[in-house]
């Protein structure tokens, strides 16, 4: 039989609810007493049951993370952090995978697994502002993830894309870099991931008076290697002959770095690359890719603190849009032009 409440109050001398408000980490609880009750917890090694604690307060003690690709690095690491984040409020992660469908990134925010879960952090691709207004307020506190933006009563946590691209390519006409091409748009609709990203490499460019036509912007199906790799090899079969490429994830400029080795070309020194994400796999490629760096762990830490707040009970909170911090990593995929 495990430890109980009972016996760490008996050890402590204190009361079940002293114990319970230390376990629980209430205020107002005295320094010494926090103390004291402690060193009864972990003499007896007693453990919270979070299930009980939860059902309690009639809650599941589980939140959902739901992303477009499990497998794309990125993500990965993101939902590490995810994980991280809510085991420091004692909640669970259930993470789901979308593959950027809007069908299931409707069926998901709409709450279809509300029965099981306490809140949602979501990363969409497709979902539309009107798939957003179309939910139920009882279907738990959802947090908006990614470069999407939408008008809707929803926390939104995402870096400033905008200035992270111009920063990204500020750092490539610094170093004078003149045909600098953009790997990843989508030309369909405006409103789709890396419009943003485009739109700073757009105004980057303008301001530095370098060429920004579509000759240097180069639309893809997909995000991956293989889809930065037929893009760059695009961008040299009509002659744009870009001398370097900022990409709208690490994954396409990893692809466009090895299209470029196989036409012979040198990364840096004939085309430089900036990537966006910073992926592990980007530090410990051959030539060790330049990339912007979101905050990743800032990322996760306020999308699970803006789910708890709204599961707390307190007064509701205003919905806003959040920036967490970026910065550029420099590596050796970028160097001075000749």
């Amino acid at each position: 039989m495990g430890v109980s409440l009972k016996d760490v109050a008996l050890l402590a001398g204190v009361s079940i609810k002293t114990v319970s408000n230390v376990v629980n980490n209430y205020p107002h609880v005295t320094p010494a007493m926090r103390d004291r009750v402690q060193r009864a917890i972990d003499e007896l090694g007693y453990r919270p049951n979070l299930t009980a604690r939860h059902l309690r307060k009639g809650r599941t003690g589980i939140i959902a993370l739901a992303v477009p690709e499990l497998g794309n690095p990125y993500f990965a690491e993101l939902a590490g952090a995810v994980i991280d984040a809510a085991a420091r409020h004692d909640y669970t992660v259930l993470l789901d995978h979308t593959a950027g469908l809007r069908q299931q990134e409707v069926l998901v925010s709409q709450g279809f697994r509300a029965h099981v879960i306490d809140g949602l952090i979501l990363s969409p691709i497709e979902l539309e502002a009107a798939d957003l207004l179309g939910r139920r307020a009882d279907d738990g506190p959802l947090v908006l993830l990614g470069e999407r933006e939408y008008d809707a009563p929803y926390d939104h946590i995402a870096i400033d894309n905008v200035a992270a691209a111009r920063t990204a390519v500020r750092h490539l006409t610094a170093l004078g870099r003149r045909r600098i091409a953009f790997i990843g748009a989508r030309r369909e609709l405006a409103r789709r991931p890396a419009h943003l990203r485009l739109r700073g490499w757009r105004e980057e460019l303008a301001a530095a008076g370098l060429p920004c036509g579509e000759e240097l912007v180069a639309a893809t199906d997909g995000y991956g290697r293989w889809d930065g790799a037929a893009a760059m090899t695009w961008l040299l079969d009509r002659g744009a002959a870009p001398d370097a490429v900022f990409a709208y994830n690490d994954l396409m400029a990893l692809g466009a770095m090895r299209a470029l080795v196989e036409r012979g070309l040198r990364v840096p020194r004939d085309v430089s690359v900036v990537g966006f994400d910073d992926i592990e796999e980007g530090r410990f490629s051959t030539v060790a890719l330049t990339t912007v760096s979101p905050d990743k762990q800032a990322i996760a830490r306020l999308a699970v603190e803006r789910v708890v707040a709204r599961l707390s009970g307190t007064p509701q909170i205003r919905a806003e849009r959040i920036q967490p911090g970026y910065t550029l990593v420099t590596r050796e995929s970028t160097a001075p032009a000749d």
